[in-house]
């Protein structure tokens, strides 16, 4: 990770706590000393740190080197792992907001067939292009028995995060996508009308769910990923 990535990762990992409402600019400046402006500078990539603002940075938010890099570049110091064929299981909540996994994110590794996710294809909105790709999460039986025999509780689902479209990845099948649901993950198949994202379970005893979008706010702003490879444990 050179220095620019260590500024950007930084950015990122900051802006997700403001936006988690657990950080904010004044809070942060009163923490490190420095001026408002001089953070807002740097939160919006106006200006750099030095790398002692980026220690004092680091020290007043509990952070480490380690937990701004991704959890693949962590992999690739440990024995037998490979980020081509090995993704990070991780929360609900990191999938959702996380660009880059951290070490600390990190609950486990899916190791997959050598070359399987060089297969699948990406479309990736603007603002995704830069997150890390693939994640997996634990489905619990709340969100997964909408989806039976699709999905079955605690199954594990891998995420390409690189693909937040609507458009169909197969012509004859229906897209199954990880949706940020309010602060959630939900697992449907979903479209779009009227300014509305319709997420459908697989069982007709279960509701559609309407997700209204806000200004400014597109599909792709809030479909996580689509759900490329399923492992059922039951």
């Amino acid at each position: 990770m050179n220095i620019s990535q260590m500024h950007e990762r930084l950015r990122l990992e900051l802006r997700r706590r403001i936006q988690r409402g657990t950080l904010s600019v004044s809070l942060l400046a009163r923490q490190t000393g420095f001026a408002q402006s001089h953070i807002s500078n740097f939160l919006n990539g106006r200006k750099q740190l030095s790398i002692e603002g980026i220690d004092r940075v680091l020290a007043a938010q509990h952070l480490t080197l380690a937990d701004l890099l991704p959890a693949f570049e962590s992999a690739l110091a440990m024995p037998f792992e490979n980020e081509r064929d090995s993704v990070p299981l991780v929360s609900h909540h990191s999938a959702l907001f996380e660009p880059y996994i951290r070490t600390a994110a990190t609950q486990g590794w899916h190791h997959l067939s050598p070359g399987l996710l060089q297969t699948f294809r990406s479309r990736p909105a603007n603002s995704r292009r830069a997150w890390q790709r693939f994640v997996a999460v634990r489905i619990p039986a709340s969100d997964a028995i909408p989806m039976e025999p699709v999905l079955y509780p605690d199954a594990i689902v891998l995420i390409d995060r690189h693909f937040n479209s609507l458009q169909q990845y197969h012509p004859d099948r229906l897209n199954l996508l990880a949706i940020r649901n309010g602060g959630r993950l939900t697992i449907r198949y979903a479209d779009f009308n009227s300014n509305r994202l319709v997420l459908r379970p697989h069982s007709i005893n279960y509701p559609v769910e309407l997700i209204d979008l806000g200004p400014g706010e597109s599909p792709g702003d809030l479909i996580t990923g689509r759900v490329a490879l399923i492992l059922n444990t039951s």
